[in-house]
């Protein structure tokens, strides 16, 4: 089901930066005296065993601060391949005890805010920055160091991790010690810090694999196939409510635009009907030309009920958010001719279908077969001679609390029975 955002009090950031998730583990693990070289025995053993960077960055930091290093603020910042997200950061602050995972969107680069933050020389060049808030020229070039003033911060610092990755990672770490950090504990940081950035790199090339296959496959295939699922025929039988839907008029379209326009305006749409989907907790497997397989497995809600409940909602909020894009299209495809209005077919269905791996050794795909999948795609073809954008079949509507307009039962090719097909009444 979809998740509402989390709450960054008693913290605030950005528009384009959003909190994920949020640690406060008071770390107690180590004895009383813990120098810089335990540090490094703990990055060159335990810490490879860690492959979530939230804990792995938190642990680091408390490290540090046993090992006396005058700690009041730390940061890990590191770019990723995503078709929206610029990079993800790690915040640490001591006044609050948190450690806060965020992901930073593509408007980040765009922003002032960034452009004038000492982190921007180093994620985009790769320059080390190290600044006094006591500075008066410092302050004037970079806000966040009047900012840092405020907050009693004497001494900042923002370096780079090189570990051979093509992105310019960074950590920050701040200080309202007076005399800032000495230069013997910053060549230990330093040092320290070689060895995390192996680290880091090896974890952003897995959230990098889990970003792609999350983009290429969905979020559910993806984690399978990321945690080794990807034999031909493995997989396994969940129970669903399928959704099969098609662009009415897509051929005549694909004849009459250019490839360019046909994508623009493909991709316009899809971004109603999997934007809905996703909204409302479904799972988006495949899209085939103008089609669109999803499902909403039981297991993913609360109880059936509550996933045709989310398929119906999905389905409606594609259907309104196509009009709406019907009314006010964005620039990009209001200069196309001759696309006006978008229509669409949606069927939901349930029953048992193998969600698993389907192909030729050498060459997999990650899909639902079966034949609820089959009857699914029967029954969306009748939208056009029902005149309904919406059909709901028999098992579906019967897990739905609401009225619906019964259109009859309808032979389906390869179903032994017609089938009795019900659709949402007009508003």
């Amino acid at each position: 089901m979809s998740t509402l955002p989390v709450d960054p009090a008693p913290r605030s950031y950005p528009p384009f930066v959003s909190l994920l998730r949020r640690s406060a583990r008071r770390w107690g693990g180590v004895g009383s005296v813990v120098g810089f070289e335990a540090i490094e025995a703990w990055l060159l053993g335990n810490a490879a065993a860690e492959d979530d960077t939230l804990p792995c960055f938190e642990e680091l930091v408390w490290r540090l601060v046993t090992a006396g290093l005058p700690l009041d603020r730390a940061s890990l910042h590191v770019g990723t391949l995503h078709p929206q997200v610029y990079g993800f950061a790690w915040n640490w602050n001591a006044a609050d005890g948190f450690c806060d995972e965020v992901k930073v969107s593509e408007e980040a680069l765009q922003s002032d805010a960034y452009r004038r933050n000492p982190l921007f020389g180093v994620i985009e060049r790769g320059q080390a920055y190290q600044g006094r808030t006591t500075d008066p020229e410092a302050v004037a070039r970079h806000p966040l160091m009047a900012e840092l003033a405020k907050q009693g911060i004497v001494e900042y610092l923002a370096l780079p991790l090189r570990a051979g990755g093509r992105y310019h990672n960074a950590a920050t770490v701040a200080t309202a010690h007076e005399g800032g950090f000495s230069d013997a504990q910053l060549a230990a940081l330093q040092q320290v810090l070689k060895l995390f950035a192996l680290h880091v790199e090896r974890q952003i090339q897995r959230r990098i694999a889990g970003n792609v296959l999350d983009t290429y496959l969905g979020a559910a295939a993806g984690g399978r196939v990321l945690d080794g699922l990807i034999k031909r025929g493995a997989g396994e039988p969940i129970r669903s409510v399928i959704w099969v839907s098609d662009l009415r008029g897509f051929t005549d379209l694909s004849e009459r635009l250019s490839g360019p326009d046909m994508i623009t305006l493909l991709n316009a749409y899809f971004g109603c009907l999997a934007g809905a989907v996703l909204d409302q907790g479904g799972e988006v497997l495949k899209f085939i030309g103008d089609g669109l397989l999803a499902v909403f497995p039981f297991t993913s809600f609360a109880t059936e009920q509550a996933a045709a409940q989310a398929a119906l909602a999905a389905a409606e909020q594609a259907c309104a958010d196509l009009e709406r894009l019907n009314a006010m299209p964005p620039v990009e495809i209001a200069t196309i001719e001759g696309w006006h209005p978008l229509r669409t077919g949606i069927a939901l269905h349930d029953g048992e279908v193998f969600f698993g791996n389907v192909g030729a050794p050498a060459r997999l795909d990650f899909t639902v077969i079966g034949r609820a999948v089959n009857a699914a795609s029967r029954v969306e073809a009748l939208s056009k001679s029902l005149g309904r954008a919406i059909l709901i079949t028999e098992t579906v509507a019967a897990r739905l609390d609401r009225p619906l307009d019964d259109l009859g039962r309808h032979p389906l090719r390869g179903v032994v029975q017609p089938v009795a097909i019900f659709s949402p009444r007009p508003a």
